[in-house]
């Protein structure tokens, strides 16, 4: 199944084109968890496009590094570093190395995550906490430390967090994620009231369907395109729709901007209608997620 001809699909412009020069966010510093892949990178390029100094933060050194190397070659200014988002600790000597590499750190992206498919009721209390843990801890985690640090210079700050679209529906197999995502927009609206008066705005995206090379059918033109024509607006998100996104949720244009939730799915939420193929229960699937391709 593809897109039909003549149905109009609007594509966004080319990355060097974005909407934000390199003075929107000139003199910010921010850091990134999930900074070396995926969207947590995706997000990253966004900020150091509109002038922010990026740093990442990943489990795995040498792939933040590789991150950093290619927001350099962009023009940017970055620094890899690595630690778990668990661990209270590592997120601390995190914001201590960004910051002695960059400067204060005043921008926050939380973007660490995981995911795979598996039942309800055969998921073991280690599957659930692989995901729950990395999401709901490491965003509080690395939320509070930003806090602590701002608030003791006097405030101001931005937070942007990574969720999903699928939230307010639940998606079979990811009873983990699901419940995660949805404490991510919860958290938000409620950090984003506390944090108020020391000037720190807290915001969210909903992610919908970016396919990359690290997303679980990777970017495979088959698998993309059968996404596609799911999609109402004809496509898959593309990944610079979410740099350019995060940009702006931390930049001065969206300072009266807090505690909200901004869907990016290509208005995938919308696709209920009465008649629908039959329903498969998820662990009558060949896969658990459906099959896309």
């Amino acid at each position: 199944m593809s897109v039909p001809a003549h149905h109009l699909v609007i594509e966004p412009p080319a990355f060097e084109d974005g909407p934000f020069g390199p003075d929107l966010l000139a003199g910010a510093v921010a850091l990134v968890t999930g900074g070396g892949s995926g969207l947590g990178f995706g997000m990253a390029q966004g900020l150091a496009q509109a002038g922010a100094a990026v740093a990442l933060l990943g489990r795995t050194l040498e792939r933040t590094q590789a991150a950093a190397k290619r927001i350099a070659a962009m023009g940017g200014r970055a620094f890899a570093c690595s630690g778990d988002v668990r661990d209270p600790a590592a997120i601390a000597a995190a914001f201590d190395a960004a910051e002695a590499a960059l400067g204060p750190v005043t921008l926050l992206a939380n973007n660490a995550g995981a995911n795979f498919p598996a039942l309800a009721e055969a998921m073991s209390p280690n599957a659930w906490r692989a995901v729950t843990r990395i999401a709901i801890d490491g965003n509080f985690f690395a939320s509070t430390e930003f806090a602590r640090r701002r608030i003791a210079a006097g405030g101001g700050g931005a937070i942007v967090n990574n969720s999903a679209q699928y939230v307010w529906s639940g998606f079979p197999g990811d009873a983990h994620s699901a419940a995660a995502k949805a404490a991510i927009v919860t958290l938000t609206a409620e950090l984003a009231r506390e944090w108020k008066p020391h000037g720190i705005r807290v915001n969210c995206i909903a992610a919908g369907f970016f396919p990359h090379a690290d997303s679980t059918n990777g970017d495979d033109p088959t698998v993309v395109e059968r996404l596609a024509a799911m999609m109402p607006m004809g496509r898959t998100g593309r990944m610079r729709e979410l740099s350019w996104a995060a940009a702006f949720l931390s930049s001065p244009l969206a300072d009266g901007i807090s505690g909200e939730t901004l869907v990016l799915d290509g208005a995938e939420r919308t696709r209920r209608a009465l008649m629908q193929p039959n329903f498969v229960p998820p662990r009558e699937r060949t896969s658990i997620w459906g099959d896309v391709a």
